[in-house]
Order: C-alpha cells, then structure tokens, then sequence
C-alpha cells in the first residue's frame, strides 16, 4: 500500500480515476484494516459462540432435552444487544470520528475476552451466558462503524465489491471460528485454550485498527441517551425513504433465517447420529457457500449496485430450504455416533450438503446487494443511525425467530426438518411481499435477466456517463430489447422516451412504468401528447435525472440509422444538459429485430449473441446537432450492426 494511494480516501461522491476491483481493496488502506478488524471480530464472537453451544450440546451441563431451548436462547440472547443499544450505537458513529470510536470497543472486545475466561474456568452457565451477552454489545457499538464508514472510504463503483468483500470476510470468519469453537468446544479441558484464543484474536483485532483511516462525523446535534426514544426515532428515521426500509426489512429477514436454520443444526447433526465434527461440517458448507454467493454480487452485477439480484436470491433460497425438508428425511438415523467420513458416506447426506450449498449461493446473492442499497440511498449525514436502525430491526427479527423457533420446537413438538421448510415458505411470501411493495426489484430482476441470459454484453466507454447530475443519452435503435440492454449497463437509473407503441408492450410495460419511462408520440400524431412529453423530461432533467432518447423516432428496418429528429435539439436548448452519444452493435437480426419477417417471427438463433454497448465523449449542450450527433453514433457503431 502506498502512502500516496492511502493519502486519497474518496468518498462515495467524489469518485476516483478508475475503481479497485474487490480483491484489489485489499492492497489498500482504505479497506484493508477495517477487513483484518470485521474478519477478527466476528471471528472471536463465533469461536466463544460454537464452542459454547458444543459445551452445552454434548457436555452434559444442561440436561439433554433442555438443550434446543438452550441452544436457540443462547442465539437470542447474543443478538438481543442490537435490539437494545443499536440506537445509541448509530448516533455515536454519526457523531464522533469513526476510527477513533472503533479503537474503543475493540478495547472492550480485549476486556470481555478476560471475562470469558473467568466464566469458562467457573463453568458456569450463566456466567458463559453473560459473557455471549457482553459479545453482543461490543458487536452492536461496531455494526453501525462498519458499514458506515465504507461509503466514506470507497468510491461509489468501488462499494459493491467493497460490500461483497466485507460480507465473504464475515462469512468467512464464521466459518472459521465456528470451526476452531467446534474443534476447541469438544476437548475435554476446554477452558484454557478457548481463553487464549479469545484474548489472542481480541488482542490482534484492536492492532488492525489503528491503522484504519480517520472518517470524519457527519451529524453535529446532541446525543439522545433514552435507548427507547432513540430506538423510535431511528425507526422512523429509516422510514422516510421507502426503496431503504423495505431493504432494511429484506436484510432482517435474512438474518432472522440465517439463524434460525444455523441455530437448529448442532441438535439436528445430533439427531442424524453426528458428532461434533459433522457439525462443523454442515457449518463449513453454509457459510463457504454465503461467502461464494456474496463474492459474486459483484461480477453478476457489473458493479452497480444490483437489487435485481435480490429475487433471483429469494426465489433460490426458498427452492433449496424445501428440498432440505426431503433430503434430512432420507437419511436414516445411525445406531452409534458416526464419524465426518461416516456421514459422508451415509445415503441422502450428499444431497443435503448440495442443497445448503445452494442455499448458502443465493443467500449471497440475497443480501448484498440489499445492503449495498442501504448505504448508497442513505444521506451520509444519517447513514450510520439508518445502518443503526437496521441492527435494531435485524436484532428484534432474530429474537423474534428464535422464540418461533422455540415455540415450534418445544410448544409444537415439531421437528427441525419441518421448521426449515416453514422458513422457506414464510421466505417466498415475505420476498413477494418486499418485490409488491417497492416494483423496482421486480422490475431491475427483469432487466438483469434479459440483459445477462439473452445477451453476451461488452461495455466500453461507460465512465464518460456523469455519475450525478442531469444528462441526455443519445443512442441508435435496433431492437425492442435496446432500453433493457441500456438500462442493464448503465450504473445509474435511466429515465427513457420512447414510442408510445414500444412502451406499451407486454412485461416490457412493467419495466418502463416502474423506471418512470416518457412514452411521446409524433407531433402529427398527437401534439397534446408530444408538448406533454417534453414538459415530463424538463421536469426530470430539472431533478437531476438522467435521459435517454432514440432520436430516430423508430425502430431500424434495415439495420441502418436513420437520421436523427430534432427533438434532442429542443431538448437541450429548453433545459441546456450534457449530451452523451452511444451505440449499439450486433443486436441487428437478432430474435427481437426486424430483420428479415420483423421482430418476434425469427427463430431463437441469434439468442446469447454478442452484443457490444458503446459510449462517446460528453458533447456540451451549446453544440448539439441532430446531424452531427448521428454522426457521432455511427462512427461509434463502425460496420458492426
């Protein structure tokens, strides 16, 4: 890491020259020592919390048909600090510098280590308790730190890939201090090691920090000290933006699932005649697989924050949570305790694992882009106390699973397998709920699909297109697809005009009224509809919205651009906006062209074709020409159609 690289730390609105790819952060102090401080955190908290629930599952300390009640209290009560102290731990990160507050609790992480080792030598139940509690609260007051201070560190094409990276190091550190908990918690003489380890890891994590780099306070006013009256406030904070609560609801009920199925699966091993090895197994495959699904965000995305992911991740995680009803059901019960290769060698065990894996992909895919969307939405002078809000919502969600889950378990006397398929089915009906309520993710979902299984697109030239401000782009016209395509590459939303007969179209109608698509007609045609149509686009442009516009009024019938009307002229000169010309190549003949019997008649040979989407340099408003920007298309066009 250089210190000249290090000097600049953009933020999410001042972006630099090129954006670092995911793993190239890594190198950088803008990312690297809050990644080595997160990963460490959530290493130590999941090694004391697997070790713990090891020692309670086969240890004897509680008695045998206590420990799911056990078990999934002990789930509850790590996460119920984010329920009550979430609020004063958003206001904090607002106000003070962030790097300095995050030197604080990591010195408190080092003193709730000791404690757990005086508990661990008592083995006292309560007090091992009260330690997973203390655990909890030191990883409230760093949640709101943590996510708030990427947008303040990393440039905006930078934050999905900085998200992903933070997300898989989570995921990753799960897996790894649930595996060393699982190994340590089966030892007989367990309390010296797990002592050691926590104090070590609490230990390096607060050296990693100090490296971190300042991020200055956002928010000025007085602190609210009342836990329930700031609890409100942030509640109703995070409602003012609808797109973000319902993401934030999103991100809760991943964390609601996520632990109520994590929390089932020691008693569940136990039940398929596992041991503790086997548990760490099934945890290894889950969290592997979150880590995999999260680190795709970014590739699947193309670096712009992406909820069209969002339900191709719900609909995934839903599909396999039902097969693992079925798979756990064919595997039979063992007469002794089997051994890792044992199980993996049991009938229906390598289905179960296949599922979790694709279920652990797509929760990836679930749940970064949400809280991408989070932070990108949210004014930075608030961010922190949304990001706070969201703990909040996530910790009453998961206390809110594990009383289902106990209720279910102990009330119901129902079985596990049973419970995993109630949360998927739950799951689809909270996803249709949150895809209802904001259309945009249903709509982005449709747009990403067309423009990822259609097509095989290549993008060039796209950072000439302003990343904030009003702005026009000007482009050819080859197929119905062309606004999906467009709109898929572009990292900002699009606004479009087009004819009124394209907007109309079925599904495509879906996607142009929900991104607040300008249908305009011919003046001849219709001259109420057509003054109507600019009065729109000057409203939009006076908003800061980006435009783009077919200037050929149609679509091409010969594969050749027509020439350009003049209303990009009339456009500009109303509302004077930069102009930036774009080309598409290689869409001519393809299934939704009207080469050769017209769009919709071809066969489906020319699907997954290559497609290329070209931008030019930004043309200033006073030097807009209909002729000379169809000019400029073509030659950005060349010969390929």
């Amino acid at each position: 890491m250089s210190e000249a690289a290090d000097a600049q730390v953009p933020g999410a609105g001042r972006p630099s020259a090129a954006p670092t790819s995911q793993f190239g952060l890594l190198g950088t102090r803008r990312l690297a020592p809050l990644f080595i401080t997160q990963f460490l955190g959530a290493f130590n908290d999941n090694l004391f919390k697997q070790a713990f629930i090891v020692i309670l599952t086969f240890s004897g300390l509680v008695a045998i048909e206590d420990t799911g009640i056990y078990v999934n209290l002990a789930a509850g009560l790590f996460i119920l600090p984010f329920f009550l102290f979430s609020a004063t731990a958003g206001t904090l990160a607002d106000r003070f510098e962030k790097s300095r507050l995050i030197r604080f609790v990591k010195i408190g992480e080092i003193g709730v280590a000791a404690l757990a080792g005086i508990a661990l030598y008592l083995e006292s139940v309560p007090a091992l308790f009260t330690v997973l509690f203390l655990l909890g609260v030191q990883s409230t007051f760093f949640g709101p730190l943590k996510y708030s201070i990427l947008p303040q560190h990393l440039d905006s094409r930078e934050l999905v890939g900085g998200n992903a990276m933070v997300q898989m190091g989570t995921f990753v550190a799960i897996l790894l201090g649930t595996i060393a908990g699982g190994i340590i918690g089966g030892w007989e003489d367990v309390s010296l090691m797990l002592f050691g380890f926590v104090v070590a890891v609490a230990v390096v994590g607060y050296l990693a920090c100090r490296w971190i780099p300042p991020a200055q306070p956002t928010k000025s006013d007085n602190l609210g000290w009342n836990p329930a009256v700031e609890t409100w406030r942030l509640i109703v904070l995070a409602q003012e933006r609808k797109p973000v609560f319902l993401s934030i609801l999103g991100v809760s009920w991943f964390w609601l699932l996520g632990s109520v199925v994590l929390a089932q699966i020691p008693a569940l091993v136990r039940d398929l005649s596992g041991g503790p090895y086997v548990v760490t197994l099934i945890m290894v495959v889950f969290t592997v697989a979150i880590a995999i699904g999260s680190l795709l965000c970014e590739k699947l995305s193309g670096r712009r924050v992406e909820v069209g992911l969002v339900p191709v991740g719900a609909a995934g995680v839903s599909l396999f949570a039902l097969d693992v009803f079925f798979a756990i059901n064919a595997i039979a019960a063992g007469e002794a305790e089997r051994t890792v290769f044992e199980f993996l060698g049991t009938d229906g065990v390598g289905r179960l694992l296949f599922d979790l894996t694709m279920m652990g992909i797509f929760t990836g895919l679930y749940v970064v882009p949400l809280q991408a969307n989070i932070q990108t939405r949210t004014p930075n002078d608030r961010r922190a106390r949304v990001i706070a809000a969201n703990n909040v919502l996530n910790a009453l969600f998961m206390v809110t699973g594990a009383g289902f889950a106990i209720g279910w378990l102990v009330l119901l006397d129902g079985t596990i397998p049973a419970l995993i398929a109630a949360m998927a089915v739950i799951n689809a009906g909270v996803a249709l709920f949150i895809f209802y309520q904001v259309p945009e993710f249903a709509m982005r979902f449709l747009v990403w699909a067309i423009s990822h299984t259609m097509y095989r697109v290549r993008h060039d030239g796209l950072d000439t297109i302003p990343e904030k401000g009003p702005a026009v782009l000007v482009c050819n016209h080859v197929s119905y697809m062309d606004a999906c395509l467009l709109a898929g590459a572009v990292r900002r939303p699009i606004r479009f005009v087009m004819h009124q007969n394209i907007y109309r179209l079925p599904v495509l109608n879906f996607i142009f009224r929900t991104g607040r698509t300008v249908p305009i007609l011919p003046e001849k045609e219709d001259p109420a509809a057509y003054e109507g149509a600019f009065e729109d686009v000057r409203e939009g442009l006076a908003a800061g919205d980006l435009f783009c516009i077919f200037p050929e009024g149609k679509l091409t019938t010969d594969g050749e651009v027509d020439r350009f009307r003049k209303g990009i002229e009339r456009m500009v000169e109303e509302t004077p906006v930069p102009v930036i010309p774009m080309a598409l190549r290689g869409l001519w003949g393809s299934f939704f062209s009207r080469e050769g019997k017209g769009a919709f008649r071809r066969g489906p040979g020319r699907f997954w074709s290559r497609v290329d989407i070209v931008a030019g340099e930004t043309v200033a408003a006073e030097a807009v020409d209909a002729d000379n920007l169809r000019e400029r298309v073509l030659a950005l066009r060349g010969n390929n159609r």
